[in-house]
């Protein structure tokens, strides 16, 4: 059942806002994050005690003539999927606090339903179930961009919505035909995972699948949506976007296109693997010109999902591994990151990087925190980002080691322009006339120290979050080489 709560409670919470007086809305949704934080840490000891393949499991049939259940559990990569989900929910509810939204109610209860969704997909155990969380992650954040971004959104949020939805609609195709081939229908888990497959379906398939997550996560050339997207939406909006909703796919192609399709994965795997690489160098020489700070961070989020992406479809244990620390990686570092940039937009109204200057001189401990984010993106020792990237490059080496060399250049790029805006921002001296950005407040503190903690830890101690996946990482690794190697020997 606890399975069950962690979805409900984001949802139940979204209603209690929306019927409650508007003067609770802010501290009901920092309790919803809290809690959501506390059913997780339940999640994870029960978890870490128990060492079960699955916990927290609930099957209920629901449509029994086409074989769907509600069929819901957690296994190590599902929490640590939730733990992420749950951290950065909380941080985006936090970095909305100083803002003064018109329909302030319905602005949380969308991030909360958002979220709530979003756990769906982490814990999805049926391929049904799975898809209409997927799809209904959606519709919160078209609306978040809609009725709070910035400037005119109308046609991002169509370009937003239509994208996502088109290569959604591809990827329910698939399902279907998953569903359809075996003897009976069916879509629980342990049915498709145990489909005899052909070579040529597993291929059609993968495409259906991969097509759909390469426009989520996503891969060069299917990311045209993404920097206007998390540009022109509000920034608790852009850290859900970024933070939580593009590992939907990157996680579902652990959970769904691994284990289930291997052949062509082994096979065909590779393409995406160069297009994710290319779009790792892309990124980051895009992001070299970019003027405006919260763009340039929109690129620097595309090259390091890329990363991901390449490292996690190489399909080793150290790829997987670095992958699933980088996913948690990188959604603790754009918290941080794009919380900068609304703190500097509060100030001046703007996120040109030539607007800035001087800011260590009257917000020392702000530029500080900024320096740490900074560190933990570029993946300096000792920082969350190092011990992922550094698994994802040698499983890259080990495998294409040509490929590793551009995504290394790509790395090396990144750090260029996280270095170069930071100076730009925060060195130098005060432009003519301006008065510098004040200190920090309580609720600004309140972001950035969960975030800097969460950064020193993971890259102090990172193998604590590996010994919660190691098992589950496993037995997928264990499936995609069983099918792989029966085919090769047939």
């Amino acid at each position: 059942m606890l399975t069950l709560f962690i979805i409900l409670f984001p949802f139940v919470s979204a209603a209690i806002i929306l019927l409650s007086p508007s003067e609770y809305t802010k501290k009901l949704a920092v309790a919803s994050g809290l809690g959501t934080i506390g059913l997780t840490l339940v999640a994870m000891g029960n978890y870490q005690s128990t060492q079960a393949d699955k916990i927290w499991e609930l099957n209920l049939p629901w449509i029994k003539s086409l074989g769907i259940s509600f069929h819901v559990g957690m296994d190590g990569i599902s929490l640590v999927m939730l733990m992420l989900s749950s951290f950065v929910t909380l941080m985006a509810v936090l970095t909305s606090l100083n803002d003064k939204f018109a329909k302030l109610p319905l602005y949380y209860a969308l991030l909360l339903i958002m979220q709530g969704a979003m756990n769906g997909v982490f814990v999805s155990l049926d391929l049904f179930i799975y898809y209409i969380f997927w799809e209904l992650a959606l519709i919160p954040a078209y609306f978040l961009i809609l009725m709070w971004g910035d400037g005119e959104t109308r046609m991002t949020t169509i370009k937003f919505f239509l994208y996502t939805l088109m290569g959604s609609l591809f990827m329910l195709l698939g399902i279907i035909w998953l569903g359809n081939m075996g003897p009976s229908a069916g879509y629980d888990i342990n049915t498709i995972y145990d489909l005899v497959i052909g070579k040529d379906r597993q291929l059609y398939i993968f495409m259906m699948f991969m097509f759909a997550y390469a426009i989520k996560i996503p891969i060069f050339p299917f990311h045209t949506w993404q920097p206007d997207t998390y540009t022109k939406a509000p920034v608790a909006v852009t850290i859900m976007l970024s933070g939580i909703m593009l590992k939907m796919a990157i996680y579902s192609i652990i959970r769904w296109v691994i284990p289930v399709v291997p052949l062509a994965v082994e096979v065909y795997g590779k393409y995406f693997i160069l297009a994710a690489v290319v779009g790792i160098l892309y990124a980051s020489m895009i992001a070299l010109v970019q003027k405006d700070l919260k763009r340039l961070f929109a690129y620097a989020s595309i090259a390091h999902v890329g990363l991901i992406t390449a490292g996690i479809l190489t399909v080793t244990k150290t790829g997987v591994q670095g992958g699933i620390l980088q996913m948690l990686a990188h959604g603790v570092n754009v918290v941080g990151l794009f919380y900068i940039t609304q703190i500097l937009r509060r100030y001046k109204g703007t996120n040109e990087i030539t607007a800035f200057g001087g800011i260590r001189i009257t917000a020392p401990v702000f530029a500080g925190f900024y320096m740490v984010i900074m560190f933990g993106s570029i993946a300096l020792h000792l920082t969350n980002g190092f011990p992922g990237e550094f698994m994802l490059l040698n499983a890259l080496y080990q495998t294409y080691p040509w490929m590793s060399l551009v995504a290394a250049s790509g790395v090396i790029l990144g750090a260029v322009y996280m270095l170069v805006s930071y100076q730009k921002v925060m060195s130098g001296e005060i432009p003519d006339g301006d008065g510098g950005v004040p200190a920090l407040n309580n609720i600004d503190k309140l972001v950035f120290i969960p975030v800097i903690l969460m950064i020193l830890a993971a890259g102090l101690f990172p193998q604590w979050i590996m010994n919660i996946s190691d098992g589950s990482v496993d037995k997928i690794i264990n499936l995609y080489q069983t099918e792989v190697n029966t085919f090769l020997n047939k």
